[in-house]
């Protein structure tokens, strides 16, 4: 494995972070902190415009032929800046999936709108018990005639309000059939009859939503994948969300890290900058430690996830390494900071509130303990 990045990644690494850092500056992430969407419309069109979501797309539908590796280069300047839009839950948890397990006709009909940013999508997974596992989807999908008829509430949906196209996992077997060979997941169109939509509060001020599905009718064509095929497809899905978001928290500890040493280049007590200190120096290099042992495991889930091969394993020890890496991270920023690391006006708490919510998000640091452990038992 080569944690190097090619000349190319290299470059598109380079243009992003001087793109992001000009046109995404810290005012622009509490702007879009603000807006009922959650996100900045016109950030979205910049980086439409520069092709970024058709990047680990074929050509044939108007991406540049990339890998998850080439993505990550993206997801890891974006976590950087903190990126107010619907990126991530189009490219990697629509787009991706469909992908996996489109139809021919349901990649031409929608990868075509993802690469060129006009069609925007997200994943509604999980419900009433947050859990990332088959037996937590209580949503169900009963056949009538021809069609299917959808019924249940699903809770944190990131981007929901945002996407144009959502894809819905739901029971379609009885329970006396195991939890994973009961699910299937459906492409619901987001203005449809009988779906409700509404944002829920959250310490990150994260866009995230509960959709309400009432009596939602939708056509076989609908289907993504098999029937009681689906759960399969939404392992796969969480692999590429999971490795994708320590990617993006990789992005805000490096981001940490450099606020801090600068802060501390600038502070002055007893005559010198705070950064002469042995006891900050300390700070920092345990700062840095983290940032660069999260650089290497999550790097080495992407790496997986590009070359085609199973990262169950590698997903979960980086997201279990990661989430505590970038929460010891803020958290000796604070220290570092002093008094002023904890107000509302500076941008350290923008990180950290997002770290916290990152780090629960597609379960949390126990749960992917659990996983790697099982996984290494098993290889």
């Amino acid at each position: 494995m080569d944690m190097g990045l090619s000349e190319i990644q290299q470059m598109l690494k380079t243009s992003a972070q001087e793109f992001l850092s000009r046109e995404c500056p810290p005012t622009l992430v509490r702007e879009a902190e603000e807006t009922p969407g959650g996100y900045s419309a016109e950030l979205w069109r910049q980086m439409t415009a520069l092709g970024w979501p058709g990047v680990p797309f074929p050509e044939q539908y108007g991406g540049t032929g990339g890998d998850f590796l080439d993505l990550a280069v993206l997801l890891e300047e974006m976590g950087r800046a903190l990126a107010p839009t619907p990126f991530f839950a189009t490219v990697v948890l629509g787009g991706l999936t469909v992908l996996d397990a489109g139809s021919a006709r349901q990649k031409s009909d929608i990868l075509p709108g993802v690469c060129a940013g006009t069609l925007t999508m997200t994943l509604a997974l999980t419900e009433e018990s947050a859990a990332y596992e088959p037996w937590g989807v209580a949503a169900a999908a009963v056949k009538d005639g021809a069609d299917y008829v959808l019924n249940g509430v699903k809770l944190f949906v990131p981007d929901a309000a945002a996407a144009n196209l959502l894809i819905v996992a739901a029971r379609t077997a009885s329970a006396v059939v195991a939890p994973e060979d009961r699910i299937s997941l459906f492409l619901l169109p987001a203005g449809a009859d009988g779906v409700e939509i509404s944002r829920l509060n959250s310490i990150g001020d994260e866009r995230s939503y509960e959709v309400r599905l009432n009596e939602v009718r939708l056509s076989a064509s609908a289907l993504l994948g098999g029937v009681n095929e689906g759960w399969p497809v939404v392992e796969r899905a969480l692999q590429r969300a999971v490795a994708g978001q320590c990617i993006e928290m990789l992005g805000g500890a490096a981001a940490v890290l450099e606020m801090t040493a600068e802060y501390v280049k600038q502070r002055t007590q007893f005559g010198r900058p705070v950064g002469s200190f042995q006891a900050i120096q300390h700070h920092l290099s345990e700062m840095a430690t983290d940032v660069e042992g999260s650089r290497g495991i999550a790097y080495q889930a992407a790496w997986r996830l590009a070359q085609g091969q199973p990262a169950r394993r590698e997903a979960s020890m980086a997201k279990a390494w990661v989430s505590q890496a970038y929460r010891r991270v803020c958290s000796t920023a604070h220290q570092c900071h002093g008094a002023i690391g904890f107000t509302k006006e500076h941008n350290l708490q923008l990180y950290t509130r997002r770290a916290k919510v990152q780090e629960l998000s597609y379960g949390d640091l126990y749960r992917h303990k659990e996983l790697a452990m099982a996984h290494l038992d098993a290889a």
